[in-house]
């Protein structure tokens, strides 16, 4: 689809865009077995994360994908994690399990222990994401030997699972779009700008 994209913003905004991917020179590092192989929203977040927090990071980014990136306080991305992603899995359990309704994952559950079939659901896919966040990010930190590492949630159902993990230090929706926002300032060489809304801070 990059083709198609880049002819019609040429086309209907009259602009060039600029595509960012692991061949993009950036003031990052890819430190990997294979670098090329790195997707573009992790570029994003290592470039986003490196200029607003400026020390070692786990970003945990919630979309299709849940990825966690290691990315150090310099700008290396050292590696991660690749899970299917809290909605993508819940879609799979439903279309492959026989009699279980499709349901939306919008808030917390009112309790742990559902007591009908839609309440268990909820129940189990959200705490289920939750605990699986909190028991990776543990054992990212005892491997990679950073506990003191900032542990920031983003993506799509960052704002609704974030608070609920006690190992999620802050809460950046839009990691992925700052990132994009300053590797257009770096290739282009327009002077870096603040971005005008920023992620909040646990408790």
């Amino acid at each position: 689809m990059t083709p198609r994209l880049v002819e019609a913003c040429e086309r209907h905004i009259g602009a060039p865009p600029i595509i960012v991917d692991a061949q993009t020179e950036l003031p990052i590092r890819l430190d990997v077995d294979e670098p090329l192989s790195v997707g573009a929203d992790r570029v994003a977040n290592t470039l986003a994360a490196s200029r607003l927090y400026q020390r070692d990071t786990i970003a945990v980014d919630l979309g299709t994908a849940t990825t966690f990136d290691c990315i150090t306080g310099d700008g290396a991305f050292m590696g991660g994690i690749i899970a299917p992603g809290v909605n993508t899995g819940a879609e799979t359990l439903v279309r492959r399990t026989a009699r279980l309704p499709r349901i939306e994952l919008e808030e917390e559950p009112a309790a742990v222990i559902g007591r009908r079939t839609d309440t268990a659901l909820q129940s189990g896919i959200f705490y289920g994401a939750v605990d699986s966040i909190d028991g990776i990010v543990r054992r990212i930190k005892a491997e990679w030997r950073r506990p003191d590492a900032l542990v920031v949630a983003t993506g799509g159902l960052a704002p609704l699972l974030g608070p609920h993990c006690r190992t999620v230090d802050r809460i950046e929706p839009y990691l992925t779009l700052y990132g994009l926002h300053f590797a257009h300032g770096h290739v282009t060489g327009a002077r870096r700008t603040r971005p005008l809304r920023r992620g909040r801070r646990r408790g």
